[in-house]
């Protein structure tokens, strides 16, 4: 049997007639109110669509199988009372138009994240989102602008002549105050303020050890806990946990009561710290968030500025002299997980003699053949598998069985909802923010094409001379080796739910087969454990995630009595 073609044709033709009239029919217009701004903003404008009633659009917004739906368009000069038309022509996710979502009834948002301009010392005039305590969350940012949520009816041809006021701003962030154990600083970084063309800085928590004020001749070993923007330092605890706390469920790690958990396994820390035989050492947790992201990465980069020298030469060495840390390299150890343990590894290489050791636990990539599940010097493009007749994409995103709910198109097509020139405040933009050379613009030069997954394999070489730390550690073993054997620590699970133990496993290969003089490191892996895997092969990860301030004591004990310089302070911190 046969089919004419020309059915088809005229059925086609309709349809994209229908299409596109339909497309046009769908409106919604955006403003904010004198009330809440008086003056123009410059800003990404996001609008937020949500058929669940339980939390605001804003806070239901992500990449996985349960987010909400999320449209965004960059504004400048924004006035009050100055109207933005959402049509069917601005991008979203996970539907590309607002003409694709299904008829229903939802909740509607609009939320103004808003920008400053930084003129840096490049020479550049860049916009970006400051950080305002809240370590570059775009739906909590002080000062940005959103409106109550209210309901809407979607029909068939999309919403149309809807209005979205917003007359609401995020109100300051409380810092936190300073107890009898921890302390709260920041300081001015002279270096970053510089770069940036204003007043930049550097915060950290600091753990006190036990008898800190007793024994003022005492000087400690620093202990630096990489990791994600912290609000205080946390998994201490004074005290049992709550009476009567609710058990929470945790959906990650399947586990009922999580949280009366974690407020047991601090109250446990507290207890091991006070132990007349624990080591005295000092533990940081750093505050260094930027326009583009939580935190810095801890290293220097183009876009970015001198984050890696303004932490290991102004923010270390000022901490140290204000609670009598011991002030050299052999005294100084790093470790963290996931973006903390990727910042623990390239801070101890960029900065070898600097640090007497790193525990990097599930690391971000440190072998940019395995970007994850892209080898971003050879494969074409990021999004999908070359194939001649199909088409298949990249996953992004698994479970500790194989089941895959993201896809890595999925990822990087939300951030570029939530922002343009690597502007979302997500992984995979500071990513580019940190490891790509500044743009003729004066952002983030793209790895790839945001829309299409392209590949610029020009900057991916400036990403291996600069990154890629397995390549840099091979390039300079020579020089590297000899300050760097006994300090290289890795830990990841063999079903990491992002496939960072890929290039884990490239980094062994090096470590293990190739290097001269020998590592003198480890490298552990930890069978069907997914992402924050830390080394413990005994607890599950729901728990030895919960010990990082403590589990690594042991190693670093070793290591202080293997390295430390003849002369070194050995007794002093050693109290009981």
């Amino acid at each position: 049997m046969k089919f004419s073609l020309f059915p088809v044709l005229i059925f086609s033709t309709f349809f994209w007639a229908c299409t596109t009239e339909k497309k046009i029919a769908a409106t919604i217009e955006v403003s904010f109110s004198k009330e809440v701004a008086s003056e123009a903003k410059d800003g990404r404008l996001l609008l937020m669509f949500s058929n669940n009633d339980e939390k605001e659009p804003r806070f239901q917004i992500n990449a996985g199988l349960n987010g909400q739906i999320i449209y965004g368009m960059d504004v400048e000069n924004m006035q009050p009372d100055e109207a933005k038309v959402f049509n069917a022509e601005v991008f979203g996710f996970p539907y590309g138009s607002m003409a694709e979502i299904p008829p229903g009834e939802y909740q509607v948002q609009a939320l103004l994240h808003v920008y400053e301009t930084f003129d840096l010392s490049t020479g550049h005039t860049v916009k970006l989102p400051m950080d305002n305590g809240e370590g570059q969350q775009w739906n909590r940012s002080p000062e940005n602008l959103y409106s109550k949520p209210f309901k809407v009816t979607i029909t068939e041809n999309g919403p149309k002549d809807v209005q979205v006021i917003m007359d609401r701003k995020i109100p300051p962030i409380e810092e936190p105050e300073d107890t009898e154990w921890i302390k709260h600083i920041k300081i001015k970084s002279e270096k970053l303020s510089e770069f940036w063309g204003r007043d930049m800085y550097l915060g950290a928590h600091v753990l006190l050890p036990k008898g800190f004020d007793e024994h003022p001749d005492a000087q400690y070993p620093l202990m630096i806990f990489h990791g994600h923007f912290p609000d205080d330092f946390g998994g201490f605890r004074t005290v049992p946990p709550d009476p009567g706390l609710e058990p929470d469920y945790s959906e990650r790690f399947g586990v009922e009561g999580y949280n009366i958990m974690q407020q047991q396994e601090a109250y446990d820390f507290y207890k091991r710290w006070n132990e007349p035989d624990f080591p005295r050492f000092l533990i940081i947790e750093i505050q260094h968030p930027t326009p583009y992201y939580d935190d810095s990465y801890a290293v220097n980069s183009a876009s970015q500025g001198p984050y890696g020298d303004a932490i290991t030469y102004e923010l270390i060495p000022y901490i140290e002299k204000q609670f009598r840390g011991i002030g050299e390299g052999w005294a100084r150890f790093l470790y963290g997980g996931s973006t903390g343990g990727w910042e623990a590894l390239a801070v101890q290489v960029k900065y070898p003699e600097q640090y007497n050791g790193c525990f990097a636990a599930c690391p971000d990539p440190i072998d940019f053949r395995a970007y994850c599940l892209t080898n971003i010097y050879e494969d074409k493009n990021a999004y999908y598998y070359e194939s001649a007749h199909k088409e298949f994409e990249v996953p992004g995103h698994r479970d500790y069985l194989g089941h895959v709910d993201i896809s890595l198109k999925d990822y990087n097509h939300l951030e570029l909802v939530l922002g343009t020139k690597s502007r979302s405040g997500q992984q995979w933009d500071i990513w580019e923010a940190t490891y790509s050379p500044q743009g003729d613009d004066g952002y983030p030069v793209r790895l790839w094409d945001k829309m299409t997954g392209q590949i610029d394999h020009g900057v991916a070489e400036y990403w291996k001379e600069n990154y890629d730390l397995r390549y840099i550690l091979e390039r300079d073993w020579n020089k590297l080796g000899k300050k760097l054997r006994g300090k290289i620590h890795i830990y990841c699970g063999d079903m990491d739910n992002y496939y960072l133990n890929n290039a884990v496993y490239l980094m062994e290969d090096f470590l293990e087969q190739t290097t001269d003089p020998y590592y003198e490191g480890e490298v552990l892996y930890g069978d069907r454990a997914e992402h924050c895997w830390n080394g413990d092969p005994e607890l599950p990860n729901h728990i030895s995630r919960l010990r990082y301030n403590s589990m690594y004591v042991p190693k670093i004990m070793k290591r202080i009595a293997e390295s430390a310089p003849q002369g070194a302070d050995l007794t002093s911190w050693r109290y009981r």
